[in-house]
């Protein structure tokens, strides 16, 4: 199941318990679905949870039955309303012109009470919507095939206290969000709060992988760092001891060499502990670079 089917399949257990919210919800699976105009309504859904929702939800809101409705254990089903009289009812109920010539807009007086709006959201992405595995990535959407109402939903999200963005893609008007709190957000006002939190979720598990992917590549970096310097001291210190030169320093230079010959492996502050007596790692670090500097004059 995707994450989009996921996200409805959530949203399909909200309770139908107001009459208004049911119109509101219609209202945006209206707007937002495959056709609606004068002379059809049409509805396409893969949605298990919807197919049952819908017939329902059209009682509820206009108290009458779809002309065609899909048998649950198909694919992919639509829903069809051709009935002159119930296409009526419909566009009355929403002060809509019932006129095909007419362009199709969002009626802002039906949404004026919040319940009604998120009803309405949440009619519109269980129609038009879908959102991306937060795995994979951040980015919701809503689609629809009206000029106006790509034009009008937006507004009606940033009333609520959403910034949406919106385009075009073939045909169809796109309203969408790419950052994660956003679709958190959004979907925890259209009522999937568990979807919510899996984007969440998925946006601390990716933050934490990333940070730990940095801190090791960090790590690596600096012990790489380690080793070529010690590399490069273990060079000079056997070209001052194979020219003779290094007998001759002073005894802690000496001292120093000898322990990082036979420690080629350990840190400047691990070094720094073997000394006798112990000494810092600035220290040990300067006697380390003055046996260095002796081994690339005899170079």
């Amino acid at each position: 199941m995707t994450f989009s089917a996921q996200v409805k399949q959530e949203l399909c257990k909200q309770p139908l318990n107001r009459r208004c919210c049911a119109q509101a919800e219609a209202y945006g699976i209206l707007l937002f679905c495959n056709t609606f105009h004068s002379r059809q309504v049409r509805i396409i859904t893969e949605s298990p949870q919807l197919k049952r929702r819908l017939p329902v939800l059209f009682r509820k809101a206009f108290r009458l039955n779809f002309d065609q409705i899909p048998w649950e254990e198909e694919g992919k089903g639509t829903f069809l309303i051709e009935d002159p009289e119930k296409l009526r009812v419909i566009f009355a109920a929403f002060g809509l012109e019932a006129d095909s010539a007419v362009s199709i807009h969002v009626n802002f007086a039906h949404l004026e009470e919040e319940h009604c709006q998120v009803a309405f959201l949440r009619g519109a992405f269980l129609a038009g919507g879908s959102v991306t595995d937060p795995m994979k990535g951040y980015h919701l959407e809503l689609a629809t095939s009206h000029y106006h109402v790509g034009r009008e939903v937006p507004a009606l999200l940033r009333e609520v206290g959403f910034s949406p963005k919106d385009t075009t893609r073939k045909g169809n008007y796109i309203t969408y969000f790419k950052q994660s709190d956003h679709i958190e957000d959004f979907l925890t006002k259209i009522g999937a709060p568990v979807s919510a939190m899996a984007v969440m979720t998925a946006k601390l598990e990716r933050d934490l992988r990333g940070s730990v992917n940095r801190r090791v590549n960090c790590d690596a970096a600096n012990l790489d760092k380690v080793v070529a310097a010690a590399q490069s001291q273990i060079e000079a210190i056997r070209r001052l001891e194979g020219a003779g030169v290094l007998a001759t320093l002073p005894a802690r230079l000496q001292e120093t060499a000898r322990l990082r010959l036979d420690n080629p492996e350990l840190t400047l502050s691990e070094l720094a502990q073997l000394c006798d007596p112990p000494v810092s790692k600035s220290a040990l670090n300067h006697r380390l670079r003055r046996l260095v500097e002796y081994g690339e004059q005899i170079r």
